[in-house]
């Protein structure tokens, strides 16, 4: 299933630790990053996992589905009822002829540990001090935002069905924030290899000189987490974290959401402060502070946000990323872009319309196409599937 051949390491043109000048932009455009495998790349093989005997496994098999069925058979009437009335995507399989399998093996680290090492078992960014202060200012001003509706609801200035909608929207921020700060963005393993597709339409393979791994197209290496990610789109230190192809999902949510947050703050304000015609809608003296200041944060939270959505779609409509797009814009190879734009399914996932609305990791059709890269260990097990 994995590409065939040996390799031999094509030197960079300069040294890493050379000082970078900025002379001739055709010399820029040879990244100091990026080393190339000339003819079929070899994979290292995989490390020799214990195996179970067949009649064992298929033991085990039956004995997991019996339990299976009888467990979901109280609900199989609620699941018929229900699953209509959340239309799910068609079936890709029925549309296009392909037939495809969901791999449900973690192959993750399970170390109690927080980094963006692989074996991490936790992606946390915790050695960029002022990433690690503006993330966590972003969940400071969403909850002062959250804590001045709900005293304002609490003095009867604003109803509780207004307080209550805007605490759910601010909930739903926060949350993509945290999935968007804690999901590994698209870190390439060290024993990623090329896809199979790749594997056998190409002869030179780049590989990162800073890391020593493979180098899918549209990967970058980020110098604050120290992995190359997988589409990178830029290193947001609002996030403390890469926005990449792992959870891009997730920091377009973020900022759909504060953008309706703020948007509707300031609709609410602004009808009470124009229409408000007693003194029961009157906010008090000492929340009206507390008003002016969440006015000021929802006005430069809808200016930003409304910047990074525009960029964000048109990433995502052209297929270059932030920064795939300045390094274009710098050599002047703008118009020689050949890229294609990114369907939505490779951010949103082949689920329900309705799981895109919500902060759940998203299902690709194929994970190897959508990330560039595949592992050996994943190549057998799909091997294994066709061969069943």
């Amino acid at each position: 299933m994995s590409p065939k051949g040996g390799g031999h390491l094509v030197p960079p043109s300069r040294n890493v630790g050379a000082p970078r000048r900025r002379n001739n932009p055709q010399e820029e455009a040879a990244s100091l990053e990026t080393h190339f495998f000339s003819t079929k790349f070899d994979p290292p093989p995989p490390t020799p996992q214990p195996e179970m005997s067949k009649k064992r496994a298929q033991n085990m098999t039956s004995v997991m589905r019996s339990t299976f069925h009888k467990i979901s058979a109280p609900f199989l009437y609620a699941k018929d009822v229900i699953t209509p009335a959340f239309s799910a995507r068609p079936n890709h399989s029925a549309n296009n002829g392909k037939e495809y399998y969901q791999d449900n093996f973690n192959d993750l680290s399970y170390r109690c540990s927080c980094g963006t090492h692989q074996d991490d078992g936790i992606w946390l960014n915790h050695g960029d001090t002022p990433g690690l202060i503006m993330s966590s200012l972003v969940w400071l001003m969403i909850m002062y935002s959250g804590i001045t509706v709900t005293l304002l609801a609490n003095h009867n200035s604003l109803a509780p069905a207004i307080s209550t909608t805007y605490c759910t929207i601010a909930a739903l921020a926060v949350t993509c924030h945290a999935k968007t700060m804690l999901t590994d963005p698209g870190g390439i393993p060290l024993h990623a290899v090329p896809t199979e597709e790749d594997g056998a339409n190409r002869v030179e393979f780049p590989m990162c000189s800073v890391c020593g791994t493979y180098k899918p197209p549209k990967t970058h290496h980020c110098r604050i987490c120290n992995r190359c990610i997988a589409g990178m789109d830029h290193h947001c230190p609002w996030m403390n974290n890469c926005v990449g192809i792992g959870n891009l999902k997730h920091f377009m949510l973020f900022l759909i959401y504060v953008w309706v947050a703020s948007a509707y703050a300031l609709i609410t304000f602004g009808l009470n402060y124009f229409l408000c015609e007693t003194e029961e809608c009157v906010f008090p003296d000492g929340l009206v502070h507390l008003v002016r200041i969440m006015t000021c944060l929802c006005i430069g939270a809808m200016l930003f946000v409304s910047n990074m959505i525009v960029a964000m779609f048109w990433g995502i409509m052209t297929g270059m990323g932030t920064i795939d797009r300045m390094k274009k814009h710098e050599l002047g190879t703008f118009d020689q872009s050949i890229e294609e734009p990114m369907p939505w399914t490779d951010v949103f996932g082949i689920g329900a319309y309705w799981t895109w609305l919500l902060p759940m990791d998203p299902l690709f059709d194929d994970h190897d196409r959508v990330t560039g890269y595949a592992t050996a260990h994943r190549l057998l097990r799909e091997k294994n599937m066709s061969m069943i």
